[in-house]
């Protein structure tokens, strides 16, 4: 009987406990973020997929396709194809792919790069419903970002000479 009585008063000391931490979570203010219409602020030093600097003056990208990227990845992820063409100090990239779907985001590219052509995007939302969203071409995405950066002077449309009425 001792026994009974000792487990009914644990069991109901341990039933309060458990609805006063529920009832004293249940007065707070809510901790999530309505995520698509508020987001919270990404750290300074998060890490997302690699991209391409774009060069200020030019705006073309800062690599010169040595390949020491590829070389330094453990993942072997990063694919860097370059020529040199004519009038060129140096090589440019032609190509330049990343599988986003086996880099573990070490950032060894990164530090190898001699011209510091790679830096860490701060894009996260990255979601696909298939691999193929996964294979990112950094030199498209680089002309892309140009493209919206600088979009092309349209001349003003030439508005006709008032007629005499």
């Amino acid at each position: 009987m001792k026994n009974v009585l000792r487990e009914w008063w644990t069991g109901f000391r341990s039933l309060l406990t458990g609805m006063r931490v529920t009832l004293t979570q249940f007065f707070k203010p809510p901790v999530t973020v309505p995520y698509p219409y508020a987001t919270l602020p990404i750290p300074e030093r998060y890490r997302g997929h690699i991209e391409l600097v774009r060069d200020p003056q030019t705006g073309l990208s800062l690599c010169v396709a040595c390949k020491s990227c590829e070389k330094a990845c453990p993942s072997g992820c990063i694919l860097v194809e370059g020529i040199k063409r004519e009038g060129d100090k140096k090589k440019s990239p032609t190509t330049f792919t990343v599988d986003f779907t086996r880099c573990s985001l070490c950032g060894s590219c990164v530090e190898v790069c001699p011209t510091e052509a790679l830096r860490f995007s701060r894009r996260y939302n990255l979601a696909g419903t298939d691999r193929e969203a996964y294979f990112l071409d950094l030199l498209k995405r680089l002309q892309a970002q140009a493209a919206q950066a600088a979009p092309a002077a349209a001349p003003a449309p030439a508005t006709p000479p008032a007629s005499p009425a």
